[in-house]
């Protein structure tokens, strides 16, 4: 893929990154922290030269179309911004509904609200269950398609995530990527102190996936490891992530950001770092 295109994604995804933050100071509440993490590796599959093949206006026809499972829920706020930005039907005045009673816009996905949302998530582990059985189900229908699903670190201490590393690679579900965003922080600490998972490539690898190791803010290394499947194995990558990416008060505490909205003044000094930085991603 031309440099040229990771380059203009990383003037693009400022964007997406202020309605991020926008949203979440509204309502007071929410996840900036993994939402901002999460941002490269979401744009590297729905933008409109990305990895996946899908079609906002066409979404419900095409059958053959790529699905995307975001496992951590609580990231929402990346994927209702990346959505907006990439043409389908949440304008920017909806995306700051986030969390308000009635919207389409809840804490978590909701599919039977958003129908171009593939799952409703949130309750940790289950999302990488739906990504599997959506795999076997394509594959034994012969449609020629790929899912993606991205999980969080402390995600990885669900048992669920763990009978998916076990069964799909004995599937040989080669139509399916796991992405891991690796942000080492969750709601009580660090993640390695709260349980240690380190290290994830080895523990993937052990199980029989095909494992990749990122830096999940730079979109050619992202883009690289996505196109690079494997033949007979599931693929895991593993994007090393700052929570809270590209707001310089967020990533110096990052665990303190896993759920909280900014103040006013916050999202100044917010709004100031996004607009101000736009080569996150090369």
């Amino acid at each position: 893929m031309d440099k040229k295109i990771f380059e203009r994604w990383a003037k693009e995804t400022p964007k997406i990154r202020e309605n991020i933050i926008k949203m979440i100071h509204q309502c007071q509440s929410g996840h900036p922290g993994g939402s901002l993490s999460a941002v490269e590796i979401i744009y590297s599959l729905f933008a409109k030269d990305g990895i996946m093949n899908h079609d906002p206006a066409k979404f419900d026809t095409i059958k053959e179309r790529d699905r995307f499972i975001l496992s951590k829920g609580h990231g929402i706020p990346a994927l209702y911004a990346t959505l907006h930005a990439v043409g389908y039907d949440i304008s920017e005045k909806e995306l700051m509904t986030l969390r308000h009673v009635d919207s389409r816009l809840q804490g978590h996905p909701d599919r039977v609200r958003l129908p171009f949302v593939e799952a409703s998530t949130g309750s940790l582990g289950q999302g990488a269950s739906i990504a599997q059985g959506l795999a076997m189900a394509y594959k034994l229908d012969k449609i020629n398609n790929h899912i993606y699903c991205v999980i969080g670190d402390g995600e990885m201490q669900e048992g669920q995530i763990w009978e998916v590393a076990l069964s799909a690679p004995h599937q040989k579900l080669n139509n399916l990527t796991v992405i891991l965003d690796y942000n080492k922080g969750q709601i009580d600490g660090m993640t390695n102190d709260i349980l240690k998972i380190d290290p994830p490539e080895e523990k993937w690898k052990a199980f029989g996936w095909h494992v990749q190791v990122v830096d999940g803010h730079i979109y050619e290394e992202i883009v690289n490891a996505l196109k690079n499947t494997h033949p007979d194995k599931p693929s895991m990558i593993v994007a090393h992530t700052i929570k809270g990416k590209g707001i310089s008060f967020m990533e110096e505490d990052t665990v303190k950001w896993h759920g909280v909205g900014p103040t006013d003044d916050e999202l100044k000094i917010a709004l100031d770092d996004i607009r101000n930085n736009n080569t996150i991603g090369l």
